[in-house]
């Protein structure tokens, strides 16, 4: 069995605007502490966020604004590989040769497809129907053995351990390692306004707190937030998702004073969206700090990126030569004929 630090973990996050506090509980946090233990690549998902509705004018902007949340949130590219997806295209020539094998019922099948085609009902392309094959695209390619994951993208990481079972059976090798989900162990970050689902920024600002909100944005922001009257024999929604905010950010003791609340059901909203509104901001104020530090450093930013590419780019050239070699499309055999 390999020790942690020879196994390869990757995952990644599209660049298409502000990152929230969902992003950060159920991935970058986690990121922060794996890049110690394992061999971490970390994506900027470029080619899955032109699925979706978007002004190429702003895509640039949004690949360097995430490498700095990337950069500020703790990841340190001196232990991790961060690049962006679209600096290594062997990833796109894996994703063809893996769609040869992929049956389309398992793509239709995918609740995120589904989800997605539904928010954006006038664009549902192909790229949206095979999300799912480049995903495995970009996790094989780098040999991962390991991919964090909350519990909605689980789906999608047993199509990847399909797709490595598939090639590995037709050509007959043991080629691919059969990745695993290694879930993040959070409590799913629900909507300030809309309680019964989860955080998202495509819902609009009201709905979720980004990383980079000011203090008073926060608190505003939460005094908006969605809860219920404190009597009610059971705690609602939007109430339980500020006391499971609180649990991640607040202190024991302000934890323990709304549990009490809570368990005696006269909980007083008011005082803990308060509570919770401080203690986000103060939270994130060394991001807020790192974040204006590098922007006003791109340079570094885009050295960061092209670095990742270059120790990126080279493992998956090596792993697309394999397997052209393996599905018998490598150029030394047509040669050789």
């Amino acid at each position: 069995m390999k020790n942690k630090k020879q196994q390869i973990i990757l995952s990644g996050i599209q660049p298409t605007g502000e990152l929230h506090l969902g992003n950060y509980l159920g991935a970058l946090r986690n990121w922060v502490s794996l890049q110690d233990q394992y061999q971490c690549y970390f994506v900027l998902a470029t080619y899955h966020s032109i699925s979706g509705n978007y002004q190429p004018a702003d895509k640039a902007k949004q690949i360097l604004s995430l490498t700095i949340d990337y950069l500020a949130a703790g990841l340190d590219p001196k232990k991790c590989v961060i690049f962006n997806q679209t600096d290594v295209p062997e990833t796109t020539e894996l994703c063809w040769i893996f769609n040869t094998l992929t049956p389309l019922a398992e793509l239709t099948r995918m609740t995120q497809f589904k989800d997605k085609a539904g928010k954006q009902d006038k664009n549902i392309n192909m790229g949206l129907l095979d999300y799912p094959v480049l995903q495995a695209a970009d996790i094989l390619i780098y040999r991962a053995n390991l991919v964090p994951v909350g519990k909605d993208q689980v789906q999608h990481v047993e199509i990847t351990r399909s797709i490595a079972k598939w090639f590995n059976q037709k050509y007959g090798v043991e080629y691919f390692p059969i990745p695993e989900a290694k879930l993040t162990p959070t409590a799913k970050i629900m909507s300030l306004a809309d309680p019964e689902h989860k955080m998202s920024k495509s819902s609009g600002p009201k709905h979720y707190i980004a990383l980079n909100d000011s203090p008073e944005t926060i608190k505003q922001k939460i005094a908006k937030a969605v809860t219920g009257s404190g009597q009610e024999k059971e705690i609602p929604a939007g109430g339980q998702n500020l006391l499971d905010l609180l649990a991640e950010f607040g202190t024991t003791e302000e934890i323990d004073y709304f549990k009490k609340q809570a368990q005696t059901k006269n909980i007083k909203y008011g005082e803990l969206k308060q509570t919770l509104a401080e203690a986000i901001a103060q939270f994130f104020e060394p991001y807020r700090q790192k974040r204006r530090e590098l922007e006003n450093d791109l340079n570094y930013v885009r050295k960061v990126l092209e670095e990742g590419a270059a120790q990126a780019r080279p493992v998956a050239q090596k792993t697309i030569k394999e397997v052209k070699e393996i599905i018998g499309v490598n150029i030394d055999k047509i040669k050789k004929i």
